[in-house]
């Protein structure tokens, strides 16, 4: 490694430590050494930003046919592979086996001696796998998937050209989808404070002591219960009540309940939340249910708050409108500028990796082909991966009273499934809800181990206009998990049986006798 790759690699947060791993990964998703190509005349699609949006949207048109060029100033890949779904869930991995070990003596495991988390490997291991994975976004592939790929700054010039560098591309049209950052909320004493974010966090080589984590959202909760079952004393504040406040209350409350078994301090209803950096540590300093604490902790984590990266695209020049949001789009995700799309965290509420990925998808059928896919008609699930996992798809019964639409729901607990009972995660439940008088699904909710494998079942049946009746049919193996939607289907079933149809039944069968 050149002097001048070090310095080049020491600014970019997400690739610290330069080790083996993060040099590897640099190669794939920043290379130092590499040469921008000369801009081959006008671009079916000029596109800024390399997350997941953008580089769905660059390869499928590439694969198309289109000319396409794509530009990213940072690291290829997104917030996915560098500091987001990637790094995230190998540290949830390491979690789940920490706390499999410690709760071996429930399924007859005697482990012998002391047991403890190795932490700089935990982090080495993830380090590893990132590098591993990231030569499906890099550099090099997408230039052999012939796309024209620009590393640097994005600027639209003028309405048909974006410069990079001294370099001008000429477009037909244009994606932006250059995603979302961190961005940390007014609290009082911040400012004064190295804290970390989710695109630092993954940079840590030594386990914190103490941690506070301020947001019990989903990045908040899944990195406490990690953090928590690796030996950290950690402290999770929210303002709202409990954690995963958009989610199910029920579901909710599951997660809370085994937060707390791990070791997580949650502090919610938080008020008057105030930081102060003291020679022994970070003071933070909140009212939780009518008590006052003043925790202190060796790091600070900041898990709320994200802004949508507009700067320095000089989105004005081209009549694109955006705010404090992100930029606006309508529901085919064409800008105020009907030559330029945007896709991903840059515009969407939805700030998933397989959202962007359906997103990008809608843009190359609009932007290229005149299509007109809506966003809106996207069946979009999603999950938290804490142990028990929540995932969702659909309405919340609180959506659905407030859109009028009358629902009947079907609770089948987990308590109730052979699979999770041997499994020792019978703690969780299936939700789902039918508009009333009928099976289809409006929207449903598990809590369970794998629940985001689970709920794309459902979303399955939900995409293809199938309900409960049909889940009923389908033949489970047994025993699985999968099983409790099965029972699900089944409950709808039972409601099928009126006393008039019972009463039938009873006509039928006594004359058969």
């Amino acid at each position: 490694m050149t002097d001048q790759t070090s310095l080049e690699l020491e600014g970019i947060e997400e690739l610290r430590p330069l080790d083996d791993h993060n040099l590897r990964l640099a190669a794939n998703v920043h290379p130092t050494d590499w040469e921008n190509p000369t801009p081959q005349g006008r671009y079916n699609l000029v596109v800024i930003g390399a997350g997941t949006a953008g580089l769905v949207t660059a390869a499928g048109a590439a694969g198309l046919g289109a000319r396409v060029a794509l530009v990213e100033r940072i690291l290829l890949g997104g917030d996915c592979l560098n500091v987001g779904c990637v790094p995230s869930k190998a540290l949830i991995r390491s979690a789940h086996v920490a706390a499999e070990v410690r709760d071996a003596g429930d399924f007859g495991v005697r482990v012998r001696g002391d047991v403890e988390v190795d932490f700089p490997a935990v982090m080495e291991r993830m380090r590893k796998l990132r590098a591993d994975i990231s030569p499906h976004d890099s550099a090099a592939r997408f230039r052999d998937l012939g796309i024209d790929v620009f590393m640097g700054e994005a600027r639209f010039e003028r309405d048909g050209v974006v410069r990079v560098g001294d370099s001008e591309l000429r477009y037909s049209k244009a994606v932006v989808a250059t995603g979302a950052r961190a961005a940390a909320p007014p609290i009082p004493g911040l400012d004064g404070i190295q804290y970390l974010t989710n695109e630092t966090v993954f940079s840590l080589t030594e386990l914190p002591r103490r941690l506070g984590i301020i947001g019990a959202g989903p990045i908040g909760c899944e990195l406490a219960q990690a953090f928590a079952r690796f030996g950290s004393q950690v402290f999770l504040v929210e303002a709202e009540h409990g954690v995963l406040p958009r989610e199910d209350p029920d579901a909710a409350a599951l997660v809370l309940r085994q937060l707390e078994r791990d070791g997580v301090r949650v502090l919610c209803c938080g008020r008057r939340l105030e930081l102060a950096q003291e020679a022994d540590g970070t003071h933070l300093k909140v009212e939780s249910h009518d008590r006052h604490y003043d925790e202190v902790v060796d790091r600070l984590l900041v898990a709320v708050g994200r802004a949508p990266n507009v700067e320095g695209l000089n989105l004005e020049a081209v009549g694109v409108s955006f705010d404090r949001q992100g930029v606006k789009v309508d529901d085919r995700l064409r800008t105020t500028n009907r030559r330029i799309f945007a896709a991903g965290d840059v515009c969407s509420p939805y700030k998933f990796t397989h959202a962007a990925d359906a997103q990008a998808r809608i843009v190359i059928q609009n932007a290229l082909f005149f299509g007109r896919s809506k966003a809106s008609l996207l069946t979009i699930p999603w999950a938290t991966y804490t142990a028990p996992e929540v995932a969702h798809v659909g309405l919340y019964e609180h959506e659905a009273e407030s859109q009028g639409i009358a629902i009947d729901t079907f609770r089948v607990d987990m308590a109730g499934v052979d699979r999770a009972i041997l499994d020792g995660d019978d703690s969780g439940f299936l939700k789902v809800h039918v508009k009333r008088g009928s099976d289809r699904i409006v929207g449903a909710t598990v809590v369970a181990r794998n629940a985001g494998d689970l709920v794309s079942e459902i979303t399955l049946a939900m995409v293809a206009g199938k309900g409960l009746a049909t889940l009923s049919r389908t033949i489970h193996p047994y025993p699985t998990q999968a099983e409790v939607i099965k029972r699900a289907g089944d409950a709808y079933s039972r409601t099928r049986l009126t006393p008039t149809v019972r009463r039938l039944f009873d006509r039928l069968l006594a004359w058969q006798r």
